[in-house]
């Protein structure tokens, strides 16, 4: 088995795809885990982000919230905190600090940050990989 760290660009797709690109992308990468060929790792902060997707962004009444909720809390990523001094060193470079977290675990892993964020991509290439190329 292979870990990555996916960015919530990525994992948001796997809960709503109208009007989202690179659903099937993201949807062959839930496959994946879903088969135990590829782990998954990433900061705490992930679920936050994604029920603030659903929330504001998609307009979603309570009780999908909720439900998105326990969705995510049934996929069984493996949730880290990421180094604070990594996230300071790369948030000193012009990445915000959630970004950073998701760069910070990626390189304390030595893992691919798999993402839909194209500005992620240029600022870490060493790091980001593009959705579509993986």
């Amino acid at each position: 088995m292979t870990d990555v760290v996916l960015g919530a660009s990525v994992v948001a797709k796997w809960f709503r795809s109208t009007n989202e690109r690179r659903v099937v992308e993201a949807l062959a990468l839930r496959t994946a885990f879903g088969s135990g060929e590829i782990g998954v790792i990433a900061p705490s902060l992930l679920p936050l982000e994604l029920i603030n997707i659903a929330g504001r962004k998609w307009h979603w009444a309570r009780a999908q919230l909720e439900a998105l909720a326990h969705e995510i809390e049934e996929l069984g990523f493996e949730f880290v905190e990421p180094d604070l001094r990594s996230v300071a060193r790369l948030t000193a470079v012009g990445l915000t600090a959630y970004d950073a977290a998701y760069v910070a675990i990626a390189e304390d892993h030595e893992l691919q940050l798999v993402t839909d964020d194209e500005r992620l991509i240029a600022a870490v290439p060493h790091v980001a990989i593009a959705l579509a190329d993986r």
